[in-house]
């Protein structure tokens, strides 16, 4: 997968980010699906300036804090179920681009137990702050 760093808004950025966090949530537009939570995998990056998130004293009140990607989804699913991937990763990019120190995010959901024949169906979106 080809880097976001590439892109010239991104190039003075650091990439923190979460990979393959697995939650349980309410989420599908079937019935089926709103009677009980599936298993789905959420993967975050963020792109944060390297002048704000470079350690010079080797404290952890420099840096971005990885709580925020893992809190912001659990705040997102304790509003309950959600119908659509796409609503859950626009809701999620859209909490932590609100955060003054990342410039950009990008946010995929993965559900790996939606099919048998395939290893599983997502979705991702890819935000920049607009005031860079």
């Amino acid at each position: 997968m080809l880097s976001a760093l590439t892109h010239p808004q991104l190039a003075d950025c650091r990439r923190l980010f979460l990979s393959n966090y697995e939650v349980m949530i309410n989420i599908g537009v079937y019935e089926f699906e709103k009677k009980g939570e599936q298993r789905v995998l959420i993967n975050i990056d963020l792109y944060v300036p390297l002048a704000l998130t470079t350690p010079k004293q080797d404290q952890e009140s420099e840096v971005l804090d990885y709580n925020l990607m893992r809190n912001t989804i659990k705040e997102r699913m304790a509003q309950g179920h959600v119908h659509l991937q796409e609503t859950l990763c626009d809701d999620i990019a859209e909490r932590l681009l609100s955060h003054p120190s990342v410039r950009a995010v990008r946010v995929s959901t993965e559900k790996p137990d939606a099919y048998p024949d395939c290893d599983s169906v997502g979705v991702e979106v890819f935000r920049i702050k607009s005031s860079v």
